[in-house]
C-alpha cells in the first residue's frame, strides 16, 4: 500500500531527517498524490498513520488530508500558508483530520462542510457560510441555537462575548429568548456548559410570606439595608423584596438558599411583641406631628368598637398624640391596626415639592397733554363805563393770577404749568384792560415692569407684599379748650399698603402641571398727590385660579385702553368770529394709552437640587450687580468698599450635579430616628 508522501504507516520506522529534506518532500507531494494506493484501504477502520510535516506547504497538506480521509476540499484564494504537523504516535484517519483541522485554527483557517464539500476560508469569514448546525467536534465550525428557560438572552449576550473569539459570533433572538452561538464545536460545547449553569430556575420563583405581628412595610425596609450593606462590601444583591400593604405580605425573588435565610429572619421579626409592646414613637421627616396626630385620631377612632374591640385577634383602645419637640408621634394600638397606622404615615410623611412663581407685571403708558387759553379783564369804573372779565378752566386764569399778586405772601402753585404771557394797561384814569395768554404742551411716558417672586410648599398659601405704608385722612373736628376758649384741631389719619402683592397657592398634578389660585394686586399713587389730603391711588388687581405647566409662561389678564379728552371753552359770539376766536377762548386736549399686562411663570422645584439652583441663580444676579457697583469707587470717600454679599459655596452647581447629593441625603433620611 502506497502512502501520500510524509505518512508513515504503523510498522514503518520514522525516519528523522533534516529540515531541508522536509521541503523537498512536501514539494514533490503533488507528483506523488496521484500514486496513492487503493482508496478503499483508508476507509479502514484500523488503519494507523503517522503524518510529518515540516513547513509544508498547506494546500499540498489539505491534497494528503484528503488522499486518507476520501473528503472533497475547495480552498479560498487567500489560504496560504507553511504548517508544520508532527507526530509521535500513529492515529486513525478521523485523528488525522481533526488534527488537521486544529492546525487550520492554529494558522487562522477554518474547515466548513456542507454535505459532501468542505471548505477551506479564513476564519474572519467562517461564520457567514453554513457549516453544520448542532454536530460536529474539535475544531469543526458550527452554528448552535440554545433556547433559554429563566433569564433572558439579550442579558446573557454582553456576559458571554468575551468568551466567543473574534471569528465567533454570538447573538439574541429576544422574542424567542434563544441564543445563536457560531464558532468551533470545542468552544461551542463549553458556551453550552457555562449556560446550563447560569439558566436556573431558582433565580426566578417568587415565594409569598404572610405576616401576622410585623409590619411587611418596615420588614422589607430592613430586608433592602441589609441588601444594601452586602453590596457596599462588594456582594452582590442576594435577594429582591417587595411589601404587599393590603395583605400585609412580603413577596421574596432570588436563589432557594438565599430566600432559605431571609425566610429564617423574616419568621424572626414577625413574633409577637411583649406585654404593653403595643407603643411606637414614630419620627416624622416633614409632615407636622401635632397637625397628623389629630387626623389620625379622627381617622382611626371608629375602628375599635363599641365593647372596645377591633376586628382580628388584637383588642385594644388607639391613642395617639404628638409631641413638638422632636417631631414625633406616639401611638399605642393594636398590632393589625399599628400597621394601617404606619401605612398612611409612610403616604404621608414625604418631601413635598415646592413652587416658585414669577409674576411679571408691565405697565407701558403714554400721556400727551396740550393748553392753549387766553383771559380778558376791562376796567372802566373811573368813568363809569363798567368791568368786565373772562376766566376759564384751564390753567391759571387773570383772576387767579390777580389774587395771588395782592396776597401777601406769593403762592407759586398760583401760577400755571407752561409759558404765561401778560399784556395790559394800567393808569390811574381812563379804561384799563388786560389779557394772560397761556400754553402748555406736555409728553409723559412710562414704562414700569415688577417682577415678584415667591416660592412656597405644594398646596400651601404664600403672599408677598413690596410697597409702602401711605396715611390717608380719615376725619377731622375742632374741640374747644377749656383755658380762654382755645380751639385744639384734631385729625385721624389711617395708613394703607400701596405697592405690589402677590398671593398664591399652588397645586401641583401628577404630571408636570400646576393649579395656581392668585390674587394680584398693584396700587400707586396718583401724580400730583400732596400730603394726606385727598389723596388718588391706582389699583389693579387680578383674582383667578389658572393652569400651568411647568416653565411656561401664561398671560393673566391685563388692560389695553386709548383715552382721547378734548375740552374747549370760550366767549359766546365772539368766541366764533373768524380770526378774532382765538382770543376769547380755551382749548386743552389730552391723549392717554396705557398696556397694562400681567404674566406668571411657575417653576416646580421638586427636589433639593433645583432649588438650590434657583436660589444660586438669584444671589450670583444680585451679587454681580454689587460687583458692577464697587469697580467705581464712592465719591468722597474712597477708602470705603462698598457692601458685597459673600460668595456662595457651590453656586455654580446645576440640578444635574446635584441630583446625586439630593438622593443620597432623602435615603439618609429614611431612618426613623429625628
Amino acid at each position: 500500500m502506497n502512502l501520500p508522501e510524509g505518512i508513515s504507516p504503523r510498522n514503518r520506522t520514522a525516519a528523522h531527517v533534516s529540515r531541508a529534506a522536509g521541503r523537498i518532500r512536501a514539494t514533490a507531494l503533488g507528483a506523488l498524490v496521484g500514486l496513492a494506493a487503493l482508496h478503499t484501504a483508508y476507509g479502514q477502520d484500523d488503519q494507523q498513520i503517522m503524518p510529518n510535516y515540516r513547513e509544508a506547504d498547506i494546500r499540498q497538506v489539505i491534497e494528503a488530508v484528503g488522499a486518507v480521509t476520501g473528503r472533497n476540499f475547495i480552498v479560498d484564494p487567500r489560504v496560504n500558508a507553511d504548517v508544520t504537523l508532527l507526530s509521535f504516535s500513529p492515529m486513525t484517519p478521523d485523528t488525522f483530520y481533526q488534527a488537521f483541522l486544529s492546525t487550520l485554527q492554529v494558522h487562522g483557517f477554518a474547515a466548513v462542510e456542507a454535505e459532501d464539500i468542505v471548505q477551506i476560508i479564513p476564519d474572519a469569514t467562517s461564520r457567514m457560510f453554513g457549516g453544520s448546525v448542532e454536530d460536529g467536534r474539535g475544531a469543526d465550525v458550527v452554528t448552535r441555537v440554545i433556547e433559554l428557560a429563566n433569564v433572558g438572552a439579550t442579558a446573557l449576550v454582553p456576559i458571554l462575548r468575551p468568551l466567543i473569539p473574534q471569528a465567533g459570533n454570538i447573538v439574541a433572538h429576544q422574542e424567542s429568548n434563544i441564543l445563536i452561538i457560531s464558532d468551533r464545536a470545542a468552544n461551542v460545547e463549553r458556551m453550552v456548559n457555562i449556560i446550563g449553569r447560569i439558566d436556573v430556575s431558582g433565580a426566578s420563583e417568587i415565594e409569598v410570606i404572610q405576616l401576622e405581628n410585623a409590619s411587611a412595610t418596615e420588614t422589607v425596609r430592613m430586608l433592602d439595608a441589609l441588601n444594601q450593606a452586602a453590596q457596599a462590601a462588594g456582594g452582590p444583591s442576594t435577594i429582591q423584596a417587595v411589601a404587599d400593604e393590603r395583605t400585609n405580605s412580603v413577596l421574596l425573588s432570588g436563589t432557594e438558599p438565599n430566600r432559605l435565610r431571609f425566610r429564617a429572619l423574616i419568621a424572626h421579626l414577625d413574633t409577637p411583641t411583649a406585654a404593653g409592646g403595643d407603643t411606637q414613637v414614630r419620627y416624622l421627616r416633614y409632615a407636622d406631628a401635632e397637625e397628623l396626630a389629630q387626623q389620625l385620631q379622627g381617622q382611626f377612632r371608629n375602628v375599635v368598637g363599641t365593647e372596645g374591640n377591633v376586628a382580628g385577634p388584637d383588642s385594644g383602645d388607639i391613642s395617639i398624640w404628638a409631641d413638638a419637640g422632636t417631631n414625633a408621634l406616639v401611638i399605642d394600638a393594636p398590632a393589625n391596626v399599628l400597621q394601617d397606622i404606619n401605612s398612611v404615615i409612610d403616604r404621608i410623611d414625604i418631601r413635598r415639592a415646592q413652587v416658585q412663581v414669577d409674576a411679571i407685571i408691565v405697565e407701558i403708558s403714554e400721556d400727551l397733554a396740550a393748553e392753549l387759553g387766553v383771559t380778558w379783564a376791562i376796567d372802566a369804573s373811573a368813568t363809569d363805563r363798567g368791568v368786565g372779565l373772562t376766566n376759564f378752566g384751564v390753567g391759571r386764569g387773570i383772576v387767579q393770577l390777580g389774587a395771588a399778586a395782592t396776597a401777601d405772601t406769593l403762592n407759586p402753585a398760583a401760577i400755571a404749568q407752561g409759558v404765561t404771557i401778560g399784556v395790559g394797561r394800567f393808569m390811574d384814569a381812563g379804561t384799563n384792560w388786560a389779557a394772560i395768554i397761556q400754553a402748555l404742551q406736555g409728553d409723559a411716558a412710562t414704562n414700569v415692569v415688577s417682577t415678584p417672586t415667591i416660592v412656597t410648599l405644594d398646596n400651601e398659601m404664600a403672599r408677598i407684599n413690596v410697597g409702602q405704608s401711605v396715611p390717608f385722612l380719615t376725619g377731622s373736628f375742632a374741640a374747644t379748650g377749656a383755658a380762654q376758649g382755645a380751639v385744639n384741631p384734631f385729625q385721624t389719619i389711617s395708613r394703607e399698603d400701596v405697592g405690589t402683592s402677590l398671593e398664591i397657592t399652588p397645586q401641583i398634578n401628577e404630571g408636570s402641571g400646576v393649579k395656581l389660585t392668585i390674587t394680584q394686586e398693584t396700587s400707586s399713587i396718583a401724580a400730583g398727590a400732596q400730603g394726606a389730603v385727598d389723596l388718588v391711588t391706582n389699583t389693579r388687581e387680578i383674582t383667578t385660579s389658572v393652569f400651568v405647566e411647568d416653565g411656561e409662561m401664561l398671560v393673566l389678564g391685563g388692560l389695553m385702553s386709548d383715552e382721547l379728552r378734548q375740552d374747549e371753552q370760550r366767549v359766546p359770539g365772539l368766541g366764533r368770529v373768524p380770526g378774532l376766536r382765538w382770543l376769547f377762548r380755551a382749548r386743552n386736549t389730552e391723549r392717554l394709552k396705557t398696556n397694562l399686562m400681567v404674566f406668571i411663570r411657575p417653576t416646580i422645584l421638586r427636589d433639593s437640587a433645583e432649588a438650590r439652583f434657583e436660589t444660586n441663580a438669584k444671589y450670583q444676579y444680585l451679587r454681580d450687580l454689587q460687583l458692577e457697583a464697587a469697580e467705581e469707587p464712592i465719591p468722597l470717600m474712597r477708602e470705603v468698599e462698598r457692601p458685597l454679599l459673600p460668595e456662595l459655596p457651590g453656586a455654580a452647581q446645576t440640578p444635574e450635579d446635584g441630583a446625586e447629593d439630593s438622593a443620597e441625603n432623602d435615603n439618609q433620611a429614611d431612618g426613623n430616628g429625628p
